[in-house]
């Protein structure tokens, strides 16, 4: 049976949340007295600065997320539906729709012209017949036959040949390829979803759907398309492998937009690409790009506004609404590819990468995009910023250098039934979404922002990221095979509204076997940030968060960590950052999280597979009202560092929990901070870079190893914080536990 290390309690679900609703086992070494000499210097020589942002963005702010009623229907303001595909020639619905294919389409001139000149010969017969009598009409009547039996043959000869020709076109060669495999074998959105067969009538009439769009077809490029298409159009991409040879003639750094480009967002360097770079430029970064309104009367405000409620330069819809679409069976069979085709689904990632983002859309309120497949580019696979109402769907992102969707300060979206794999960072990255949980506005209802469900994240850094994610909705989803299964973290630098991140909910999700070591050498991933092999999720300064009902096994180092993020780390002194809500006299992370319900070290089918430590917690001083309850394990207690957690008499009282120091816990921290300064990922350095050994089935073992690695650490922190007493790390260490 499951026994539960907390007190019982009865399981107490609450309403269920729609979106805009609320309701080692690792062998470390122990520091060598070189690494505290090493911190010493790097630590206070830059007062434990924030980690540098894994990507550098313009100022960048929230849109409103009021519907634009300007368009007609209105954009934003919900997460947009997608359009069925079968209705993309239709007549009747809104905005048009233009068709691309992966060659020329064949011309069906032949058979117009034969049947043209078949029509034409029987309508002169029947005037002429009319005019006849007796043996005259008799030998009309003959000669017609004779030459109507040559005419059908010449429009069944240019049908025949026509109808070769289409068959034979790339893009329907392919597809019939994906429908013999997908009536025999079946299809699959993602790794873990059961193979989906289709009926013999389905393929049919996608087929002849798609023999449909090619007689529409009129560009073999994406980018035109989409150029050529305005507020509520359609680009429907039949399947194929499009690299974009226009695009990716396009320069970097266009001398011609050089004049277009601003200052970043804190610490303020001058060259990031503007929203009119991009409106000028838009193949500068971007293989697709999707440029959604047109540039506001007024230049964004130079230094950027603190609060980044509205986009302040924001100009009229002109292609809001779009959908682009795959017509394939799934996503598989159409591809944008942003490097290499020869690298195929696999790695390394970015491999030869021509464009920093395979698709990209700015401001495009109402974005839809579904059906197909991303692939090596630079930076992100799908980039959404500033946009109000998006909706991915059906789609795959592999192998692009940092994300395989960036999602970034955006407002009503949704990702679902998807894949990512082969990131340097993550797979999917909603950042900095908008503040409609717990730090939002007064008299602002309480929303979710975004959901991500029914998606595999695996073989990344991180199967999920979010910096100064909140409110996000993350359920039912595979996250496997990764370094880190899930990050949420307030490490902001630059380009990061919403400090602290909040009210993220993640539920009902299986979190699995993250064991891949991106460090390791040969590894087709190349890592961005340090994050520890084996780990199933970490919070890194984040508050109110809900962790529930997951499934948390075989992670080998740990299930579930926490931590505190001080402010001083964030936007102190040395730090060169400006951040809304971020005070250096506060510790405003790493409260009021609830981890509770949770099944960890057991598989679907009930086999034992433990995580090496189930929790993990830093016990910052002065944190606040973090529980855990009623997680259970299989035959024998849960193994956590510190080995009590609180849990707050089954949640009900959050008060009870206050941080009390863990120095063997906050020196790990610490000594892994110097590769987030330096980048330098050295497993002697920093024990995250080790393969963990597999865990114990015997939780004494465990929890015994768990104690072992922790005092190895808890020297160090004393060491450092006595050789360098006035560290912020340490003095905000101290005020914590003064003030307890």
């Amino acid at each position: 049976m499951l026994h539960g290390c907390n007190r019982p309690g009865a399981s107490a679900r609450s309403t269920r949340p729609t979106l805009d609703r609320p309701a080692p086992a690792c062998d470390p070494r122990p520091a060598p007295r070189v690494l505290l000499a090493l911190l010493v210097a790097l630590v206070a020589s830059i007062g434990l600065a924030a980690p540098a942002a894994a990507h550098v963005e313009r100022p960048s702010y929230w849109p409103d997320p009021a519907p634009d009623t300007a368009v007609t229907p209105p954009a934003g303001g919900a997460v947009p539906e997608a359009r069925s595909l079968f209705t993309a020639l239709d007549a009747e619905p809104v905005g048009d729709t233009r068709v691309v294919c992966a060659a020329p389409a064949p011309s069906a001139a032949a058979v117009t012209r034969a049947t043209r000149s078949l029509t034409t010969m029987r309508r002169t017969y029947r005037t002429q017949r009319k005019k006849l009598r007796g043996a005259r009409r008799t030998a009309l009547r003959k000669a017609f036959v004779r030459r109507e039996r040559r005419a059908k043959r010449t429009v069944t000869t240019a049908k025949r040949r026509y109808a070769a020709a289409v068959a034979a076109h790339p893009s329907i060669a392919r597809l019939r390829a994906s429908l013999a495999k997908a009536t025999t074998e079946g299809y699959q959105d993602r790794p873990s979803q059961s193979p989906v067969k289709i009926s013999t009538a389905e393929a049919s009439r996608l087929l002849r759907f798609n023999e449909r769009l090619l007689a529409a077809c009129a560009f073999q490029e994406i980018q035109p398309a989409v150029t050529a298409s305005g507020n509520n159009d359609r680009v429907v991409v039949m399947p194929g492998v499009y690299t974009e040879p226009t695009s990716r003639k396009q320069p970097k750094f266009d001398p011609k937009c050089k004049k277009y480009t601003g200052f970043s967002d804190y610490p303020q360097k001058l060259g990031a690409a503007t929203y009119p770079y991009h409106w000028n430029c838009p193949n500068d970064a971007n293989l697709v790009a999707v440029i959604g309104r047109e540039p506001g009367a007024k230049a964004a405000p130079n230094p950027p506004l603190l609060d980044r409620h509205g986009i302040p330069d924001l100009g009229k819809c002109v292609r809001c609404n779009l959908q682009l679409e795959g017509s394939g069976v799934n996503a598989d069979d159409t591809v944008v590819e942003a490097g290499d085709p020869n690298a195929g689904n696999g790695g390394p990632s970015a491999a030869g990468h021509a464009k920093d983002v395979a698709v990209g859309a700015q401001r495009a309120d109402g974005f839809v995009l579904r059906n197909l497949t991303t692939r090596h580019a630079l930076e992100h696979g799908i980039y959404v910023i500033e946009t109000d109402g998006y909706l991915l769907d059906r789609f795959k992102t592999l192998y692009n250098g940092e994300y395989g969707t960036l999602t970034f300060v955006a407002d009503h979206g949704r990702q679902s039934n998807c894949e990512a794999k082969g990131h340097g960072d993550s797979g999917l990255y909603p950042g900095a979404p908008p503040e409609t949980g717990e730090g939002r506005r007064a008299g602002e209802r309480f929303r979710y922002n975004q959901e991500l469900v029914s998606c595999d994240m695996h073989h990344n850094a991180a199967g999920y990221s979010s910096t100064n994610g909140n409110a996000v909705w993350i359920h039912h989803n595979e996250i496997y095979d990764n370094s880190l299964g899930l990050t949420m973290d307030v490490a902001t630098s630059a380009g990061h509204p919403g400090f602290p991140d909040d009210s993220i909910l993640i539920e009902d999700n299986k979190i699995y076997s993250n064991n891949f070591n991106v460090f390791a050498k040969g590894s087709d991933v190349k890592p961005k940030l340090p994050y520890p092999v084996g780990t199933g999720m970490w919070i890194a300064g984040g508050n109110a968060h809900q962790i529930r009902n997951n499934r948390f096994y075989d992670n080998w180092r740990r299930g579930v960590m926490l931590f505190a993020v001080p402010d001083v780390l964030v936007c102190g002194p040395t730090t060169n950052n400006v951040q809304a809500n971020c005070n250096t006299a506060k510790l405003s992370t790493s409260h009021r999280n609830r981890i509770y319900d949770n099944v960890m070290g057991v598989a679907p089918s009930g086999a034992r597979q433990p995580n090496g430590q189930d929790f993990w917690w830093d016990s910052f001083p002065a944190t606040t009202g973090n529980c855990w309850f009623r997680n259970t394990t299989l035959g024998g207690s849960l193994v956590t560092s510190p080995a009590i957690l609180p849990n707050c008499s089954d949640g009900t009282d959050p008060g009870s929990s206050i941080g009390l120091g863990d120095v063997g816990n906050e020196g790990e921290l610490l000594s892994c901070l110097v590769s987030f300064e330096t980048r330098n990922f050295d497993p002697a350095q920093c024990q995250w870079f080790r393969d963990p050994s597999k865990p114990s089935l015997r939780a004494g073992v465990r929890s015994a190893a768990s104690t072992k690695a922790q005092s190895a650490y808890a020297g160090l922190f004393a060491d450092f914080c006595g050789d360098r007493p006035s560290a912020p790390i340490c003095t905000r260490y101290r005020a914590g536990t003064r003030s307890r």
